[in-house]
């Protein structure tokens, strides 16, 4: 909103139809950004977008539904951004699936692919397309959401953990390559977070006594994408942001 702290600042976010994308908009609307949600779910998009229009108004997101897996067509989305918006200063790549939960001697090569290319391949498209409008940016900010099971070996999540592992270390790489550069590259590791996939990772219930809410990480997303933000190359988590 006016006065925001991301006041005319342009924010793209994947993986923005639930969880912890819908409350990093939702933040990022409260303070001042235009917002662009990119999710496979049209339906959970507009859910998003009629909960912002009922807090803040209308005029603060644009929708774009989309399968990041269908990596070719996403390289049009840096020129697709700058035609519309003529900028963009936030990067926030939170899409991922949890792939299929098996040992890894049972698993399938097809579901390992699928994984892959939604969880890692779809990010180094994304850098690719919309590395030129962050540099273009008086203070480009892009973060990726990781994950402690990218660190902590859990049986039967072979595809998702060896995923985020990669895209933590892709996004790492990044940070090396821009460290001359306007831009501030960052992962986050925002914990155990009760949302879908959580659940689905703890068929059970989660026993753990430090589960956060998503609306309780995302002002770690908003630190990071502010223009004052000096961090780079870091991996963030709830113990170095005290939540």
């Amino acid at each position: 909103m006016s006065g925001g702290k991301l006041e005319n600042r342009v924010a793209l976010i994947t993986g923005a139809s639930r969880g912890i994308g819908a409350a990093v908009a939702k933040l990022f609307v409260e303070e001042g950004a235009h917002v662009i949600l990119l999710a496979r779910s049209k339906s959970g998009l507009e859910d998003v977008d009629d909960e912002i229009r009922a807090l803040y108004g209308d005029g603060h997101v644009t929708l774009m539904p989309f399968d990041l897996s269908k990596i070719d067509e996403l390289e049009a989305l840096g020129p697709t951004i700058l035609e519309r918006f003529g900028r963009l200063d936030i990067l926030v790549a939170n899409a991922g699936i949890l792939g299929d939960q098996t040992l890894v001697s049972h698993s399938k090569i097809k579901d390992w692919k699928e994984t892959w290319t939604t969880n890692v391949l779809s990010n180094v498209q994304l850098i690719r397309t919309v590395e030129p409008l962050l540099k273009a940016s008086d203070a480009g900010r892009a973060m990726v959401t990781g994950s402690g099971m990218g660190v902590n070996a859990t049986a039967f999540n072979g595809q998702y953990g060896v995923s985020k592992a990669a895209v933590m270390f892709l996004f790492k790489t990044w940070a090396e390559e821009t460290k001359q550069t306007n831009l501030r590259v960052n992962m986050i590791r925002p914990g155990a977070v009760d949302t879908d996939m959580l659940a689905q990772v703890f068929p059970g219930g989660y026993q753990g006594d430090d589960m956060r809410t998503a609306e309780q990480v995302a002002p770690m997303f908003l630190e990071l994408a502010l223009p004052t933000c000096s961090r780079h190359g870091e991996l963030v988590t709830p113990a170095t942001f005290s939540l």
